[in-house]
């Protein structure tokens, strides 16, 4: 456009019309923003871990999350992240009175800030122990009133949590590497093509996953009928070894994005499963977590054929 006053309003006018932030705004993260009332500034999400792909949108729809941590036994919250101080990929620093203690998960001896270990928190909010089970609070509980949180993660010099998985839940493989494996499963719930996924690969060569797949994306991949129930295409998937690889290539996408990637993280073997993991056949908690124990039993003949 020449120079002058009026082209150079209409100048920062096409720019604004062709900024995607800018066109997002208009046509998507107003609305998104209204329908929540129109005043909505900070959500705190808890009951597990967020998926850095939900992060990056409500980031940028304008809608802040304050990430936070906490169990049914410290009556919730110990840990939530504050406006002033939102680090993404943590769970925030701790209420006040309440203390974290990173311990070695063998020797119990106190790791330094930023060395991943066991997660135990000593506060106001913590239970006094089970109802009529000394023996179950023994376990979890020590004289000093410390609760072992049974959660890996590690501290930043300020005190702000970053919770890592579970310490039950850690896949060792033969070679003798430690997967944990929440964080890669959050990544891989990035890819439209899944539903849900859990990995399985104790004392095995490498990763393998169980997934159910998101039906209406498939659909609209054109890798499944509108009516075809999910059984039948997870079953007819895993026959097809071009389907199966694309599951893998994205997963591999997915994985390798990941800060700190490693190759054993790959996931090299992929089974599609027929029906979701519900509260309704058992696998998942009221709090809508996986039962990871429950799955690899059901599971087990399936996970076993991954590795031949």
């Amino acid at each position: 456009l020449p120079g002058g006053r009026k082209s150079g309003r209409l100048w920062t006018l096409a720019r604004g019309w062709l900024c995607p932030d800018q066109l997002g705004e208009s046509l998507v993260f107003r609305k998104i923003r209204a329908a929540t009332g129109g005043q909505l500034k900070y959500v705190v999400t808890g009951g597990g871990s967020i998926a850095e792909a939900l992060e990056d949108f409500y980031e940028v729809v304008g809608i802040e999350l304050l990430g936070g941590y906490g169990l049914t036994e410290t009556a919730p919250i110990t840990h939530v992240r504050r406006p002033h101080r939102n680090l993404r990929g943590g769970d925030g620093q701790p209420f006040p009175l309440t203390e974290t203690r990173i311990v070695d998960p063998e020797t119990h001896r106190e790791l330094p800030p930023g060395q991943q270990g066991l997660v135990w928190i000593r506060g106001p909010q913590v239970m006094q122990g089970y109802y009529r089970n000394p023996e179950a609070t023994r376990k979890i509980l020590n004289p000093e009133g410390w609760f072992n949180t049974g959660d890996l993660g590690w501290v930043s010099p300020q005190q702000d949590l970053v919770i890592t998985g579970r310490a039950k839940d850690t896949i060792v493989l033969s070679n003798g590497e430690n997967i944990e494996p929440q964080p890669l499963e959050d990544a891989c719930l990035a890819s439209p093509r899944i539903d849900q996924i859990v990995l399985v690969g104790q004392d095995q060569k490498y990763l393998g996953a169980l997934i159910v797949p998101n039906l209406p994306a498939l659909v609209a991949e054109g890798l499944a009928a509108p009516e075809e129930p999910l059984a039948e295409v997870s079953a007819r998937l895993n026959r097809d070894p071009q389907a199966i690889a694309r599951f893998r290539q994205e997963l591999d996408q997915a994985v390798k994005n990941r800060p700190g990637y490693r190759p054993d993280d790959q996931i090299k073997a992929i089974h599609l499963l027929g029906e979701p993991l519900a509260i309704e056949n058992g696998l998942l908690t009221q709090t809508f977590k996986i039962r990871r124990n429950l799955v690899f039993a059901r599971y087990q003949a399936e996970i076993q054929a991954l590795y031949p």
